[in-house]
């Protein structure tokens, strides 16, 4: 890979044909070994992708930086959206993926770039996870974004997240919507993590989509 990421990655049993990938975004101070515990479930059948962020950030790593709550570094953010955009184009090639069959996966600026990704990438993306996240302002109203009407979406966001509040879950839910993606959107009485409940949640909509 010709990519700048640290990442890490698990490949299924070869089976002589392309196979589905999940390509996953950690939080804020965070780090690569945080997401994959959540797909365990999809490893024997997917590839599966965990990137680092490249900005350090106590007691891990970032993929951007921020202004205040809700509000990214517009040239910080669009850098790192173009370069997971190529990371997973390259992986794509170099692995021999299913391009049909590609997810990716966050939570919290992990949640915020899988949903920019699914807008801008457009039908280069069949899933998408964002779990207790939002799309920035400048996503929406000034981002080139393409067709979503072929993508499926799990949205899922605590009750009682006050670090990015659920109501932005929510219109994240209501964007999509609009756009006319086929969007699944789930509460759970939690703060800012995943539940149980919402971890069998999210693998029945991988398995199941």
């Amino acid at each position: 890979m010709k990519s700048p990421f640290t990442f890490k990655h698990t490949a299924p049993q070869s089976n002589g044909e392309k196979q589905p990938s999940i390509f996953l975004l950690h939080g804020m101070g965070s780090n690569e070994e945080d997401l994959p515990q959540l797909v365990e479930d999809l490893e024997n059948t997917h590839h599966i992708f965990s990137l680092r962020g490249p900005i350090v950030s106590n007691p891990g790593y970032a993929f951007f930086t921020i202004e205040e709550a809700g509000k990214p570094i517009r040239d910080v953010f669009d850098k790192v959206v173009t370069y997971i955009q190529a990371f997973i184009r390259e992986a794509i090639v170099e692995y021999e993926l299913d391009p049909t069959n590609i997810t990716v996966l966050g939570f919290s600026q992990g949640a915020v770039l899988a949903q920019t990704l699914a807008l801008t990438l457009g039908d280069e993306i069949s899933r998408a996870v964002a779990l207790s996240g939002y799309i920035p302002k400048f996503v929406k109203e000034e981002y080139s974004k393409r067709p979503v009407d072929h993508l499926n979406i799990f949205i899922s966001h605590g009750d009682y997240d006050y670090v990015i509040p659920s109501q932005w879950g929510a219109k994240s839910r209501d964007f999509f919507v609009e756009q006319e993606a086929n969007v699944i959107f789930k509460t759970y009485s939690d703060g800012h993590g995943v539940t149980p409940e919402n971890h069998q949640d999210l693998i029945s909509f991988l398995k199941g989509n």
